[in-house]
């Protein structure tokens, strides 16, 4: 276990805009930072940080929390793990205390296939470099490639020996478990019980993810046998799966984000050669097609992918067609491809790492037009070919969710595909109509399959009443919009986490408020409201602890909430203390108009959130005095219950009256 001494230091140390930064491209709006959220699919950014507070909130999906949660969040880790992780980020030495033998063994699988995984990977390094075979076959091959040293080094290229079970007799002698190898897929079982290597006799490609950790392999025979398959994988295990990762992008992340470009490959080598010619921003798809998964993966960075095709003719034709997923997401898409038998690799090592570099800033064309143009080609003057190929582009323009562009584009192909603009928008407007409908009429189907059958009697009490709106939206004198509240009860809810939303940012700020004793905010709500009851449950544990803090000498921050060890009382805390708006300087920059905002006026502001929580109190009271009367029979006892209404009922306007001043002023 670690001390929280160590703990402590993490958490003073931790950036939030660091941390979250090497996942996610960040781009300052307002106060905040703001990215694509890398827990949900989106275009369009909800995810925000704050670096004064320390946190992060996702407006789309919810997430939220701080450093050490959205590494647990991400990453899949355990608290310690996010811990350990960040400790090594910031160089800090983890002190722990000695866990129990089953805390230790529950947290040890899944960080002992990663243990497993860098043993291997450090063995494979060491067969290359330090042994005969690994510097006469790999390092050889390596080298006749053109490949240098720092490369090699800077990737962990390694060599597995062409024996049976080199890695498994290595790894076991040093203590480690057979059953995290052949989870990691390092080791295989025969049917007979026979324990060997999964790869052997081949220059070895460590797969890294995000964090730089080892998860997986991709393995390339030196043999000509046409029986022996030129490359394998890792298998799929519980720290690799394949369709998520991207080779390379631990290496090529800080680029990609500050080139606004990502170049995508489709080999090992290719990476390691683009990364030759000092290009840094390039990835490969790690030995499968690419996915959905990954295309988010790089959107989280930049927007733009350049595509670095093989020069092979076929080849080029299959993968545009899968290449419209990457319009899907909103992303803009180029191509280079090179001279006919080439690929990144040969041809880096062909004309070298200046005329390599030059080749693509000169040669990348847009997606679409680059398609038409190939895809023209074959066609030649057959009007039926023509006509297919034109409903092809088509459908790849109506991928593109902006507008703006898609009509760009549909400009361009129609010179080039030489018809009018207006049969080619008319056209995209079909597409569009067509996958709208189906999309519509899938939800309805879908909609009516989960619909659960109600009988007439289930009605009988009317339709539910509407949520009332949130107190922004509140009218004393007449209610929401104009109209008489729906839901009291809610409307209590809004006003007792804006209690909680007001001492989680203003309860530490020391004022001297006229007729107010000099004092801490958050005391002078506690005493304000010490004849309140809180009826949500978690915002009455805030409140409660609050007070036993108070009670005892200290005053809590919004930290002793956001990182709270109970969930539910973090995600409100982390909920109130993070907006999905932040007042753009624009309005006094650039219009010269001044917007006052809630801390320019904490005494309206404090006052304001202490009195309308009283008045839902009140009128609560006032609703249940009415029940009570018009259900009173007896003549005296409603008299009594009416003297009772009026005198709180005078109470009520009395803070009605005290809100009008306090807002006003």
């Amino acid at each position: 276990m670690i001390n929280r001494e160590t703990i402590d230091k993490i958490m003073d140390t931790a950036r939030i805009e660091e941390v979250v930064g090497d996942f996610v491209h960040l781009k300052k709006r307002g106060t905040s930072l703001i990215g694509n959220c890398p827990f949900h699919g989106e275009k369009t950014p909800s995810f925000h940080v704050s670096v004064t507070k320390g946190i992060y909130k996702c407006f789309g999906c919810g997430k939220g929390g701080d450093s050490v949660r959205f590494i647990m969040d991400h990453e899949k880790y355990s608290y310690p793990e996010a811990l350990k992780f960040l400790a090594n980020k910031y160089n800090i030495e983890v002190a722990e205390t000695e866990l129990s033998p089953e805390a230790a063994e529950a947290q040890s699988a899944k960080e002992s296939l990663y243990i497993v995984s860098q043993y291997a990977s450090a063995f494979f390094v060491k067969q290359l470099w330090d042994t005969e075979e690994g510097r006469g076959i790999g390092l050889s091959y390596f080298k006749e490639r053109g490949f240098r040293e720092d490369i090699l080094k800077k990737f962990e290229v390694g060599y597995s020996p062409d024996v049976w079970d080199a890695l498994t007799q290595s790894a076991t002698n040093a203590g480690h478990k057979l059953e995290f190898l052949e989870s990691t897929g390092l080791s295989i079982k025969n049917d007979s019980g026979k324990i060997y290597d999964r790869f052997r006799g081949r220059v070895m490609f460590p797969i890294h993810n995000f964090t730089g950790r080892i998860i997986g392999f991709g393995g390339r025979t030196l043999k000509t046998d046409k029986n022996v398959p030129k490359y394998v994988n890792s298998p799929e295990s519980e720290i690799y799966h394949k369709s998520n990762v991207l080779y390379g992008l631990f290496h090529a992340k800080k680029a990609i984000r500050d080139l606004d470009n990502c170049y995508l490959a489709e080999g090992y080598a290719d990476v390691l050669s683009v990364h030759q010619a000092g290009i840094e921003n390039v990835v490969a798809s790690s030995g499968t097609s690419l996915t959905v998964e990954q295309i988010k993966l790089i959107g989280r960075f930049t927007q733009n992918i350049t595509i670095l095709f093989d020069g092979d003719a076929a080849g080029i034709k299959a993968s545009l067609r899968g290449l419209d997923m990457i319009l899907e997401e909103g992303l803009n898409v180029k191509i280079v491809s090179f001279p006919d038998g080439h690929d990144p690799d040969s041809y880096m090592h062909h004309v070298g790492a200046g005329a390599f570099k030059t080749y693509l800033e000169q040669n990348r064309k847009d997606f679409i037009l680059y398609k038409a143009n190939v895809l023209l080609k074959d066609a030649g003057n057959d009007p039926i070919k023509r006509a297919g190929i034109i409903r092809d582009i088509v459908e790849s323009i109506a991928k593109i969710p902006d507008q703006i562009k898609a009509s760009v584009f549909i400009r361009e192909c129609s010179s080039l595909l030489e018809i009018s603009e207006q049969v080619l928008s008319g056209e995209l407007t079909k597409m569009r109509s067509a996958k709208l409908k189906k999309s519509f009429d899938g939800n309805q189907r879908s909609n009516q399959s989960a619909a659960p059958k109600q009988s007439f009697s289930s009605f009988s009490s009317g339709p539910p009443e509407p949520l009332g709106p949130p107190d922004d939206l509140w009218d004393d004198s007449v209610g929401p919009m104009g109209y008489e509240p729906q839901e009291p009860a809610k409307e209590e809810e809004y006003q007792e986490k804006e209690i909680v939303r007001l001492l989680l940012a203003y309860g530490h700020e020391f004022v001297n408020w006229d007729k107010i004793d000099d004092m801490y905010i958050g005391p002078f709500i506690m005493q304000n409201l010490a004849d309140v009851e809180f009826d949500d449950p978690l915002c009455k544990k805030i409140i409660d602890y609050y007070k036993s803090e108070i009670d005892n000498g200290r005053l809590p921050t919004a930290n002793h909430f956001i990182t709270h060890k109970e969930r539910e009382i973090a995600d409100l805390a982390i909920t109130l203390s993070s907006s999905e708006h932040a007042l753009s300087e624009n309005w006094l920059n650039k219009h010269l108009i001044y917007v006052k905002d809630e801390s320019m006026n904490l005494k309206a502001t404090i006052l304001g959130g202490i009195f309308h929580l009283k008045k839902r109190k009140v009128e609560n009271i006032l609703m249940s005095l009415l029940k009570e009367i018009k259900e009173e029979k007896d003549a005296d006892n409603q008299m009594i219950l009416m003297q009772r209404y009026g005198v709180i009922k005078g109470v009520e306007r009395e803070i009605s009256k005290f809100l009008g001043s306090v807002i006003v002023k």
